[in-house]
């Protein structure tokens, strides 16, 4: 289906969802459709999903995150709006492209602490997450073990994006850098998405690619002199690629109700994976439940 021009901001509830969940982007669709639930421009946006749900933490010695509830909330206005704490400004929105201002969280602390913001619509039990109580600390330590971790402070990204459109499918392009100043770092981020919707029945799939700068690895995965003076000295960090597929699924009971299936593979990247901190090279997220639409 080709698309059509687009006059107002209108984003996918249920990408709002997706993109908590998954810690991701979310999809600002520019095409509505009868299988598409669309935020209409100048209105307030609630929901919540519910359910039973995970995400793999690829660091050593912390547990997984348990998912249940997902509260989201999204306002559009004829050019600002603000999306689960990401507040953008678009730019241009025209029929085959999108260009927007945006900021947002970053997602690689949220493996570090549980309260995070990135994680701030995770509603479950705190046991679920853990601070780090590596081998380190034991009376069997040995020159390469990793002492107990330091703090990785919160920063926010800000940046650009642009989305393409076509009957193939939607491309999102992303460049952000971070504007706190914490660790001097930039991301560029790939997706593209494709939606297939039949009746009360709605899929999408997706397939990325995020790219992190040597500043970003080195300050969230690299080993400080405190943690480990051996791996301090002998891991190096680089730039590198994570990429990972989606897929989403859900069935519409009434114009408030739909059941969900959701759920994201990340393959990290190699100097990621390398890193001592971590004993995963890859994580996924799923959720299977309900969402309410207010």
């Amino acid at each position: 289906m080709e698309p059509q021009i687009a006059t107002q901001m209108k984003s996918s509830f249920f990408g709002f969802l997706l993109s908590v969940l998954l810690l991701s982007p979310s999809m600002v669709m520019a095409q509505c459709d009868d299988t598409t639930d669309c935020i209409e421009k100048g209105s307030w946006d609630l929901g919540i999903a519910f359910g039973y749900g995970q995400r793999t933490n690829p660091l050593k010695d912390y547990e997984d995150i348990p998912i249940y509830v997902l509260p989201t909330i999204a306002y559009y206005g004829d050019s600002w709006f603000f999306d689960n704490g990401a507040i953008g400004y678009t730019l241009t929105e025209q029929e085959r492209f999108t260009v927007n201002l945006i900021t947002g969280f970053s997602s690689d602390r949220a493996f570090f602490y549980r309260w995070d913001p990135s994680n701030i619509f995770l509603a479950g039990t705190s046991r679920g997450f853990r601070e780090a109580e590596l081998s380190g600390i034991t009376s069997f330590a040995t020159l390469d073990t990793i002492g107990e971790l330091e703090s990785r402070n919160f920063t926010y990204l800000g940046g650009i994006e642009a989305y393409v459109y076509n009957r193939f499918g939607t491309l999102r392009l992303a460049l952000l850098h971070d504007l706190l100043n914490v660790h001097q770092g930039t991301e560029g981020q790939i997706k593209w998405n494709y939606h297939w919707g039949h009746k009360e029945l709605s899929v999408d799939f997706a397939v990325f690619f995020d790219w992190k700068s040597q500043e970003v690895v080195n300050y969230y995965y690299g080993v400080r002199p405190s943690e480990s003076a051996y791996w301090h000295e002998h891991y190096r960090t680089e730039n590198g690629w994570n990429r990972g597929l989606e897929l989403t699924a859900r069935y519409s009971l009434t114009p408030a109700w739909e059941l969900l299936m959701t759920a994201r593979y990340t393959q990290l990247a190699d100097t990621i994976a390398q890193s001592p901190l971590l004993d995963e090279d890859d994580s996924y997220a799923y959720l299977i439940g309900a969402a309410y639409r207010f």
